[in-house]
């Protein structure tokens, strides 16, 4: 078994500049270090816990487009905050088939990202 100690995900955006604007400043992502100078530096930000999570059974190969999973405190107010702050609304909050609500938004490259609320009787909220 490989220890795993640290994970990240790594985009390639097409235009850094907007993509440092909307992570930092609209979805409101705090800064882990950012590395090299100009236009082209890297920045890190926090995301929490990372995880993999293998679920479901597809029947065709799957898309090599990242998706990214973050889960927040209450769905509805991220929805408002994120309005206030020039972020397009893909789909706004619903409570999906297995307990979970999700929201949905997208990088300015389009990379899908799912803003979910794990609701007080949800089973993720007990460990046995």
């Amino acid at each position: 078994m490989v220890h795993v100690l640290s994970s990240r995900i790594l985009l390639r955006p097409t235009d850094p500049e907007r993509s440092r604007t909307f992570y930092g400043e609209q979805l409101g992502l705090s800064v882990y270090r950012e590395f090299g100078t100009g236009a082209e530096r890297g920045t890190v930000y926090f995301l929490g816990g990372g995880f993999l999570e293998l679920s479901g059974r597809s029947e065709t190969a799957p898309s090599p487009e990242p998706r990214l999973w973050l889960q927040v405190e209450d769905a509805t107010a991220a929805c408002e905050e994120l309005k206030g702050r020039g972020v397009e609304i893909v789909r706004p909050p619903l409570r999906e088939p297995w307990g979970l609500v999700e929201l949905w938004i997208a990088d300015p490259d389009g990379t899908p990202i799912v803003l979910v609320e794990v609701p007080a009787d949800h089973p993720l909220r007990y460990r046995p």
